[in-house]
């Protein structure tokens, strides 16, 4: 990764993201140049023959931006914040993709009635740690976005635990009292008996193109990323 006239570009290797992005450069007459990689991990762009893309997973991607290994990433919002440190210094967010779309939230089971708004959620936290000696707990794959959202309502006696799986089931499973979770459309939610609280949205969250600020740029790779961005905008 260290020619200086070659932008270098990655993109989701699999999933949502990598579907709608390619019908995105479908729509724009783009597409993929196998670059003989055994594995389909590195391409070039039809219509960019001074582009490196590079497939990776999406958190790789956001590794990837923070070291400034690539020049661009299209990644989400939530991925950028929850595991870069001081990310506004690291990347900018070029261009908003109109996929990738989710809500970060904060849900609780709905038998709890008089649990609707972040101080109430900090209410039952001083009873329950009054009661039994234990902290609230709250399940999520974004352990850092959590924290700094709870420090920020004000509720400290929590503490949160990790999700590899399932984040909605955690409760019913009896691993947490409320989780914090990406979702899209509130079902996958419902479906579990949880529900958002009122204050409770975290972080609006798209797929992004963006732009590394660590990496090493030349008035030429500038050009490029400008006529790439035009090209796919």
């Amino acid at each position: 990764m260290s020619n200086n006239s070659t932008l270098r570009i990655a993109f989701p290797s699999k999933g949502r993201l990598r579907k709608d992005l390619e019908k995105l450069l479908s729509s724009k007459k783009i597409s993929f140049i196998d670059e003989g990689n055994d594995r389909n991990y590195i391409a070039k762009l039809s219509s960019h023959n001074d582009i490196l893309v590079y497939f990776m997973g999406a958190k790789e991607i956001v590794t990837q931006l923070d070291e400034g290994n690539i020049h661009l990433g299209i990644t989400g919002d939530d991925l950028v914040q929850e595991y870069m440190f001081d990310y506004d210094s690291k990347v900018s967010s070029e261009l908003t993709l109109n996929f990738g779309k989710a809500n970060l939230v904060v849900a609780v089971p709905k038998i709890w009635l008089d649990v609707t708004t972040m101080a109430d959620l900090d209410e039952i936290s001083h009873i329950k740690r009054m009661s039994t000696s234990k902290r609230l707990k709250v399940a999520t794959k974004y352990i850092n976005l959590t924290n700094r959202f709870f420090s920020k309502c004000g509720v400290t006696d929590y503490r949160t635990v990790g999700s590899s799986g399932s984040t909605e089931s955690a409760p019913f499973n009896g691993m947490s009292d409320v989780i914090v979770d990406i979702t899209s459309t509130g079902e996958t939610l419902k479906a579990n008996n949880l529900r958002i609280l009122d204050d409770g949205l975290i972080l609006n969250s798209s797929a992004n193109i963006f732009k590394s600020q660590t990496a090493n740029w030349s008035p030429n790779l500038e050009k490029i990323c400008e006529q790439f961005l035009s090209s796919v905008s």
